[in-house]
């Protein structure tokens, strides 16, 4: 079975999977039993430190928008909480470089400039993220890549080495995807580490990132998993 379907102008997800993964729970649970010991990357060390030094120094509420490709979502972020410090997180320089903005940098207001891009790899900055106890206020998680085949589950987020570390990061986690069972599966891969989640449809007014209005625009339902600690 193919991996997507064009629906208008987006992809559909096909998945050779009926519903939740049936190793999900056994998964999360060794990753738990188990934790990662990967060797940290340079670049994302080096990236961690210099944003860290900022976040160190910020008294306010902190707001990490994890794959944030482009920084659309980041700088929309950015200006609806001013107050907030707003850090991006895509480990695709290409794709921060880009530097796509659709969002109107200057309302009359002033710039929006309470926001950072950084480029690493989360698989290892959320380590460091909870090593450096960050007080996260809220933590975007986006439209991530859904790997719908079945045999790709621990390429998920949920189903990664890393997910006891993700879960543990934000007071609140706002999770998107065009694809409702990988948000079920995060559901229950949280439930699994005792953590609460409410999914609901996304009324989409203005898109946070591109996928998300690409998606909206071709009649596709987006969907939020929201969790409250």
């Amino acid at each position: 079975m193919t991996e997507i379907e064009i629906t208008g102008d987006s992809k559909a997800i096909v998945t050779n999977q009926p519903g939740i993964h049936e190793k999900l729970v056994e998964i999360v649970n060794k990753h738990v039993t188990h934790p990662s010991q990967k060797p940290i990357q340079a670049h994302t060390q080096q990236a961690f430190d210099e944003i860290n030094a900022i976040v160190q120094a910020f008294s306010g509420e902190i707001i990490l928008d994890s794959c944030c490709g482009v920084g659309q979502s980041t700088r929309l972020l950015a200006k609806q909480n001013p107050a907030a410090l707003v850090i991006g997180v895509d480990k695709s320089a290409h794709r921060i470089n880009r530097n796509v903005d659709e969002v109107e940098q200057d309302d009359g207001k002033g710039k929006v400039e309470n926001y950072h891009l950084v480029r690493a790899d989360l698989n290892d900055f959320y380590r460091l993220v909870v090593a450096a106890n960050w007080p996260v206020a809220k933590h975007y998680i986006l439209y991530p890549n859904p790997w719908p085949k079945a045999k790709h589950v621990q390429r998920r987020w949920h189903g990664s080495a890393v997910f006891p570390q993700i879960i543990a990061v934000g007071e609140e986690i706002i999770l998107r995807s065009n694809w409702l069972l990988y948000l079920e599966e995060f559901q229950l891969a949280a439930d699994v580490l005792s953590f609460k989640g409410d999914i609901s449809t996304v009324n989409v007014t203005q898109p946070l990132t591109p996928f998300e209005a690409k998606f909206h625009a071709s009649g596709q339902q987006c969907w939020q998993l929201h969790i409250i600690k």
